[in-house]
Formats: C-alpha cells, structure tokens, sequence
C-alpha cells in the first residue's frame, strides 16, 4: 500500500487515559510527523492533532486503537489518491 498524508484528532476528556495515549502514540512515532497537544484546562479537555504519513491501514489503525480508550475520541482524515 502508498503512503498517505492524515491528520488524526483526539480529544482526552480522563486524566487516567493520558498515559496511555501517549504510549501508544510512542509505539506509532514512526509515522507521526507532527504533533501539537493543547491542554485545554477551561474545558478540562485536552486535544493534540497529528499530521500522519503511513498507508491508510495504519492510519485508521491508530486512530481506532486511541478511540477505543475510555475517554479519549480520534477521528480521522487521509488524503485521497
């Protein structure tokens, strides 16, 4: 499969989740090619965007694995080809 240009939302609304987000964000660092975390206190949130470089199965992978922790949502967006 081709590479593809994404971008993957996640929005932590659980303390407890944090660290697990960002061990699996750790396992994929590989195709992550930026990152930018905002913790939003007022809104007790926290929200990063990601711009991803990888085939599209390992994108949606990633997003699906972070959606499936409680208190955390990801989306996400891939080029088309």
């Amino acid at each position: 499969m081709e590479n593809r240009i994404g971008v993957i939302g996640i929005i932590i609304e659980s303390e407890d989740a944090v660290a697990k987000v960002n061990e699996i964000l750790h396992e994929y660092r590989g195709m992550i090619a930026a990152r930018l975390g905002l913790p939003y206190r007022d809104r007790k949130c926290s929200v990063i965007s990601l711009i991803v470089d990888a085939d599209a199965d390992k994108i949606s992978a990633l997003a699906g694995t972070l959606g499936k922790i409680e208190g955390v949502s990801a989306k996400s967006a891939i080029q088309k080809k």
